[in-house]
């Protein structure tokens, strides 16, 4: 099986919780056209023609989860040199999603690109793409004293994609259900 950049398993806050994430989004994201409000679980991911035969392998994982609460808490960033940040909001509980993302990732070990990091997965949701390291301060000091938690029940993952061309937007594709 391949894995391609068109493709992804990720989590989605209800479309009820959308807009305070939007709202940052819409100033600082330059993919915002692109994805959807997620937090990446995998990326990249099989092509949609091979999602049939994952479905059944990951419902039978995610039917052993209890859904749990995802709490959007906190701003943080991650460096990627040359004064260039990626702006995220942490959610909470990272253990359950780290070990979510962990169950999961088992099924496909081929598609371990997140963890491949330094600091190995870490479960985020990007709100920009920030230049400078005095402005990405001010501006985490800015959200912080307006933003509220966003909380939301983790009951169900997705498998998202997009078509192979540069203006195409990522949308859900399958829905794979927790435990009832």
């Amino acid at each position: 099986m391949s894995k391609v950049y068109i493709s992804a398993v990720v989590i989605i806050p209800p479309n009820e919780r959308w807009e305070p994430i939007q709202g940052i989004r819409r100033r600082y994201d330059r993919q915002i056209n692109r994805w959807m409000p997620h937090i990446t679980l995998i990326y990249p991911f099989h092509p949609e023609s091979e999602y049939d035969t994952l479905e059944q392998e990951f419902s039978a994982v995610c039917r052993e989860i209890k859904p749990f609460e995802i709490t959007l808490k906190s701003f943080k960033y991650f460096n990627h040199g040359h004064q260039n940040f990626t702006l995220w909001i942490a959610p909470e509980p990272k253990n359950s999603i780290t070990n979510l993302q962990k169950n999961i990732q088992m099924l496909v070990p081929e598609c371990n690109d997140v963890n491949l990091y330094k600091s190995g997965f870490t479960p985020h949701l990007s709100v920009g793409q920030i230049k400078g390291k005095k402005i990405l301060l001010e501006i985490i000091q800015q959200l912080e004293t307006k933003w509220y938690e966003i909380k939301f029940t983790l009951n169900k993952i997705y498998f998202i994609a997009r078509e192979k061309c540069k203006t195409s937007l990522f949308q859900v594709k399958k829905v794979i259900n927790f435990k009832n």
